[in-house]
């Protein structure tokens, strides 16, 4: 019988998704919901499903943007695709019903930055093979998702989890405990609007960009009712000084945003909420716990030791991803893609940093 390959629509939304939960290597960010969050930042998604004898073999979901200088399009499988590599013939099918879209949609490339370990042998021998193109984005937060971040196993129990921990971080979870913090686990869509104050007062403390009030409400809505996103909030004295987005599917959990208050920081909220995320995914199923992005630079005197050595603390395994590739069809307009794109983003920065000082 062979491989087959189709589009998905929204009547097997959910035979994708339990696909993609069941999958080792599934991830949030392929579920036909992350698709319509994306949908209103400017993005199409596509569900792509290959079949073998009736049975999913795999799946990916691409987003597709439009490149208007160009009047062409960019295709992008955040952390995608979801398949067994070592499944013969399985990674070329699926290329190949990737193309026919491609040519269809007039699309220049393919970037995958797939849930794989950059030592991986398989995936680097199939990456090689199928002719993608490695791209390089540094050793900080370059990327579209972070290459380095911290993955704790959450398979042993509670008390053997915390004895894991380096002992500065059980203090200050203990600390946090003693001095009052509690944590809410489950945040409404009226909290919302509380969490998103401390992550712009976080974002300004560090420096860092924030989406709009509205991206946030719009993964509350779509993400929350099939149960892949849950809000944490952190109290004291009836205040709320921390706050966190976790996101779920299977038995994986991941660390995506996280908000603390310049007030009571000395109550370690951060600490303790950890400590209670990774203890609800659990209690959800989870074996595996992701702390997300840090930097690749370890040394000290970098600007994110900080972020580096708080995740450290909770003594997860440092993982580099493979990383970002490109499948490139279109191999002239693709380099033309690759000079325009700087200059565009720099205009970006230079025009959000023009309407702050003007603000």
């Amino acid at each position: 019988m062979g491989f087959q390959g189709r589009l998905i629509d929204i009547s097997e939304k959910d035979y994708f998704n339990k696909f993609i939960a069941s999958s080792v290597k599934g991830h949030v960010l392929q579920t036909w919901e992350w698709g319509e969050l994306k949908a209103k930042t400017g993005w199409q998604p596509l569900r792509l499903m290959v079949e073998e004898e009736g049975q999913p073999v795999a799946a990916v979901s691409i987003l597709k943007r439009s490149v208007p200088i160009l009047k062409k399009n960019i295709f992008y499988a955040p952390r995608g695709p979801v398949l067994d590599i070592s499944h013969p013939g399985l990674f070329s099918f699926l290329l190949e019903e990737i193309k026919k879209l491609a040519r269809k949609h007039q699309a220049i490339f393919l970037k995958i930055d797939p849930d794989i370990p950059a030592k991986d042998p398989l995936w680097h021998e199939a990456l090689k093979r199928e002719g993608f193109r490695g791209v390089e984005k540094g050793e900080g937060f370059e990327g579209i998702q972070p290459k380095y971040v911290f993955r704790l196993d959450i398979s042993p129990d509670e008390e053997q989890l915390m004895k894991n921990f380096h002992q500065k971080t059980r203090y200050n979870i203990r600390l946090a405990e003693r001095k009052g913090v509690k944590i809410i686990n489950n945040g409404t869509r009226e909290d919302l609007t509380v969490f998103y104050r401390v992550l712009q007062e976080t974002c300004a403390r560090d420096r860092f960009l924030v989406r709009s009030f509205q991206y946030f409400a719009d993964l509350y809505d779509l993400l929350t009712p099939p149960g892949f996103t849950r809000l944490f909030l952190a109290k004291f004295e009836d205040k709320v000084i921390a706050g966190a987005i976790l996101l779920k599917i299977g038995d994986k959990a991941w660390y995506l945003y996280g908000a603390s208050s310049n007030e009571a920081r000395n109550t370690m909220p951060n600490y303790l909420m950890q400590w209670e995320m990774i203890k609800w995914a659990k209690s959800q199923g989870c074996t595996l716990y992701d702390f997300r992005g840090v930097s690749g630079d370890l040394s000290e005197d970098n600007p994110l030791y900080g972020l580096y050595r708080f995740k450290k603390g909770f003594s997860g395994e440092f993982t580099e991803f493979i990383g970002e590739y490109d499948l490139i069809f279109q191999p002239a307009v693709y380099w033309l893609y690759q000079v325009l794109e700087p200059v565009y983003y720099k205009g970006v920065r230079k025009l959000i940093s023009l309407r702050k000082k003007f603000k």
